[in-house]
């Protein structure tokens, strides 16, 4: 069949999460090719176009939307302007991709998600943490009973963003809570759509937020940042099968970034462990899939990934293997990846972390939405 063609509306040729991720993704997979990009001036956008062998440069998304030789839009900008290219899409009836979070707010990604509804196009959004292969397997063997009757979860995820009370210009912008693109939008979003992907969803939710490093020094510049986007998130909850929940994530440490997340059950137990986290968390480490059974000792559990035989990174890796899985879900109309609407829920799932926080109170969550 011949490829989706893909349009990238923040393709910058030198840095950035499309060049670091989304182009190699695309570029390993025969499913797709890569017809157009769009940046913000016309120099990059036609740098970008020669570099990752595109056809057609812009600096309008409007525009890359409407064009003839575009399926899919993949929208990978900051979150607070993600909303006009995803209508712009919607108009031009393109399938989307759009980075997470969604957008900067729950009341803008829900009106985009009516409107995706109102479609026939397909739009995922980049809860790419579910489709790394020892998250997948678990899931499975968890299904299986491995586990048995699941009693409890346990999440732990710390990275070195801010470590030593310094950051990298590119991330500054992340410690204003108003970005959407904090601990808790990122981090928070990632890790609780895998953990309820694994356990179940939750039916409330008991947090609280922390900043601990309420100052910090861009490294390239020296400028001081004053910091409004927590670096703490505590967090218990109960899913709807009465499943006990415990979520610690952890920003700025300075030793030792890490992630594990252990599930408990009668017959056994299920360990997802990374090495050191760097900036990214979950959704971009190297996981390993842990089990024991009967008492034993903790033994390696193989994955079965379907990207093992494809030179990917990290970070390249699980978004191939949603791109992978929203080209199957485009061939034969089927709904598997997380969309729209899912993105809504994680976004009402962080908005309850936040109220729960603020009231100083248990918040009950509303039945979501079925999602893949």
């Amino acid at each position: 069949m011949d490829p989706i063609r893909v349009g990238i509306i923040g393709a910058s040729p030198d840095r950035g999460w499309a060049v670091r991720a989304h182009i190699p993704a695309l570029q390993a997979l025969p499913d797709f090719r890569i017809t157009a990009v769009a940046t913000s001036r016309p120099e990059s956008a036609r740098e970008a176009a020669r570099l990752f062998g595109a056809e057609h440069a812009y600096t309008d998304p409007r525009a890359l939307a409407e064009e003839p030789d575009v399926d899919l839009v993949a929208v990978t900008i900051k979150a607070p302007a993600h909303a006009e290219p995803i209508r712009s899409a919607l108009a031009a009836g393109k399938h989307i991709y759009c980075e997470w979070p969604l957008t900067g707010h729950t009341a803008a990604a829900a009106e985009l998600a009516e409107l995706a509804a109102a479609t026939t196009v397909h739009h995922a959004v980049g809860l790419q943490a579910r489709y790394a292969p020892a998250i997948v397997r678990a899931r499975q063997l968890i299904s299986e009973g491995y586990v048995g009757q699941l009693i409890s979860a346990t999440v732990y995820s710390a990275r070195g963003l801010r470590a030593g009370g310094t950051v990298p210009a590119w991330a500054a912008y992340t410690l204003d809570h108003r970005s959407g693109a904090g601990m808790v939008d990122i981090g928070g979003g990632h890790t609780l759509d895998a953990v309820e992907y694994l356990v179940g969803e939750f039916a409330d939710v008991s947090a609280r937020l922390a900043i601990r490093h309420p100052r910090a020094v861009v490294a390239e510049t020296g400028a001081g940042i004053e910091v409004t986007s927590p670096d703490q998130l505590l967090l218990s909850a109960f899913t709807r099968g009465g499943v006990p929940v415990s979520v610690h994530l952890h920003d700025a440490k300075v030793t030792d970034g890490r992630t594990r997340i252990e599930i408990s059950g009668t017959a056994g137990d299920l360990a997802i462990v990374s090495g050191e986290n760097g900036p990214g968390g979950l959704q971009m480490s190297e996981l390993r899939l842990l089990g024991a059974r009967d008492g034993g000792a903790w033994a390696e559990l193989p994955d079965r990934d379907p990207l093992a035989s494809t030179p990917l990174d990290i970070e390249a890796g699980n978004v191939a293997r949603l791109y992978a899985a929203l080209a199957q879900d485009i061939r034969s109309g089927t709904t598997t990846v997380p969309d729209f609407a899912h993105g809504v829920h994680v976004h009402r799932l962080l908005d309850a972390v936040r109220a729960s926080a603020e009231i100083g109170t248990t918040v009950p969550r509303p039945t979501a939405q079925p999602t893949a």
